[in-house]
């Protein structure tokens, strides 16, 4: 295998490389005509797929930042993308969320009787039971054994 990799890697170089060209825009081969960045590929075995990946990244780069890639403007036109939010992503990355949150906790703990400490538990749901205040669990029927019958 490792007597292949001469003969595979500048094959699968020129491979990518050409592919590449043939979806590239003309600013990205620098105004250079494709027949003639398919020769430059194919004839100079890995010299010529490097120059190619080189040339048209560096010129695709300078295209979307702004740089003058070339003549004939940027590589490729279409939408400017939007700016980058500055807030948060996430709900519960926004502190102005949290506190409504926590406002909105306290009001129902308030209504409830309960004593919502900072955790959000109270003195009823201290045993886990998140929030159920005593009511049996939901899973299981405790009037019944395992197999059905009434205990």
């Amino acid at each position: 295998m490792v007597r292949a990799l001469p003969y595979v890697i500048p094959i699968a170089l020129a491979l990518f490389a050409l592919i590449d060209l043939s979806r590239s825009s003309a600013v990205e081969r620098a105004e250079i005509h494709p027949l003639a960045w398919a020769a430059i590929i194919v004839l100079l075995p890995v010299v010529g797929p490097v120059a190619w990946i080189l040339v048209s990244r560096q010129r695709a780069a300078a295209a979307r930042h702004g740089g003058s890639a070339g003549p004939s403007g940027p590589a490729r036109p279409g939408p400017a993308r939007p700016p980058r939010r500055s807030g948060p992503v996430a709900p519960d990355d926004d502190p102005d969320f949290l506190w409504r949150l926590e406002q909105e906790r306290r009001r129902r703990a308030r209504e409830t009787g309960g004593t919502g400490g900072p955790t959000g538990t109270s003195a009823d749901d201290a045993d886990g039971s998140r929030g159920t205040r005593g009511a049996p669990d939901e899973t299981r029927d405790e009037t019944k054994d395992g197999d059905g019958s009434p205990a």
